[in-house]
């Protein structure tokens, strides 16, 4: 076989519908508009979610909650996570990305408490839990606030 033999499977392909090329094409004078109508106007029809002036769906149901826009996204880790590290380094969110335990620190890291340190580390993030700073000093290392 050779490259200018090859074709398309028989009825994987059509050709284009032509809209509005006369009555014999079967889809002439309206193409497929009906008559008159906003939505036979150029530019014509309503935006996503209109209901002809009935109060849309997205208005009809009830919201529940409150969302604080201004709030801090911290990206979540556990105390046993950084047991990854040898002892006496120096933990911050650029080694926690390199590492691969975080993907992204989002507004800043915060170290929870579950879980057990066996190794002495310097950790400089956000923010700690109670537990998790009385976890990392009680292995001998530094829980730093920055």
């Amino acid at each position: 076989m050779k490259l200018h033999e090859l074709s398309p499977v028989p009825g994987s392909t059509h050709k284009g519908f032509r809209k509005g090329r006369g009555a014999g094409s079967g889809n002439g004078k309206t193409a497929g508009k009906g008559h008159k109508g906003q939505n036979a106007r150029s530019g014509g029809g309503v935006r996503p979610g209109f209901e002809g002036g009935q109060m849309p769906l997205q208005r009809r149901v009830p919201k529940r909650g409150f969302v604080n826009i201004f709030a801090t996204k911290m990206t979540a880790i556990n105390v046993s996570a950084l047991n990854k590290f040898e002892d006496g380094a120096v933990v911050d969110a650029e080694a926690l990305k390199s590492a691969g335990i975080i993907k992204k620190e989002l507004d800043g890291v915060k170290i929870l408490g579950h879980g057990e340190l066996s190794k002495k580390l310097t950790v400089k993030v956000a923010a700690f839990s109670d537990s998790a700073k009385q976890k990392i000093e009680a292995a001998g290392g530094k829980a730093e606030v920055i």
